[in-house]
């Protein structure tokens, strides 16, 4: 099998390396190869965060390149127009469109882009919801990632079994049934 890379995508401390280690435990689980590599930028003070995760039969490195990405998980509408160079053509962005305002917004030195949402659509593949609401609805809104990750989950051919095995290995215990909901609430968005 080709390399598939996906990139998830969001700003300090909206969950995206348990995004990661979940994902990455399902495809280890399935025998792929798998690398995984993390970038933290200024994650602690809210600053961008991108995490790559490539798998297939046999992956050379856990980067991906401008224009290499299949999927986005993007936390964030704005690290989704970020990223979007490391898109394929035929890639899918998954962002949730809730907005995370950046330093610069906050103090009034930048105004956040309008319309970003929109701007990707015409430019990519883009299936855009509101994942503050439904991990809301799960009990939790730190559940985003989850819902992020169910939604991924719906458009990639693995069982059913592989992700709640993933989830069970990866999520604490006191947390596990809010991510099971937030992640099945995720799953059910195929339409959108």
């Amino acid at each position: 099998m080709n390399t598939i890379s996906v990139m998830i995508v969001g700003v300090g401390g909206q969950g995206t390396l348990l995004a990661s280690k979940v994902l990455g435990q399902a495809l280890v689980s399935m025998d792929y190869d798998v690398k995984v590599s993390e970038v933290h930028g200024m994650s602690q003070r809210g600053g961008s965060v991108v995490t790559y995760v490539r798998y297939g039969d046999e992956v050379h490195s856990p980067i991906v390149d401008l224009g290499q990405a299949d999927y986005m998980l993007a936390f964030e509408p704005l690290e989704a127009a970020r990223y979007l160079p490391y898109l394929k053509k035929d890639g899918v962005i998954i962002t949730n469109t809730r907005e995370t305002m950046p330093m610069p917004v906050i103090t009034g030195a930048a105004a956040y882009p309008e319309n970003i949402v929109e701007k990707l659509k015409a430019r990519a593949n883009v299936v855009a919801l509101d994942a503050m609401q439904l991990a809301l609805e799960a009990g939790n809104a730190k559940a985003v990632n989850m819902v992020l990750m169910g939604v991924l989950a719906s458009r990639m051919d693995l069982p059913e079994d592989v992700w709640q095995a993933a989830l069970t290995k990866q999520v604490p215990a006191k947390f596990l049934e809010l991510n099971r909901r937030a992640f099945a609430l995720g799953q059910a968005q195929k339409g959108v």
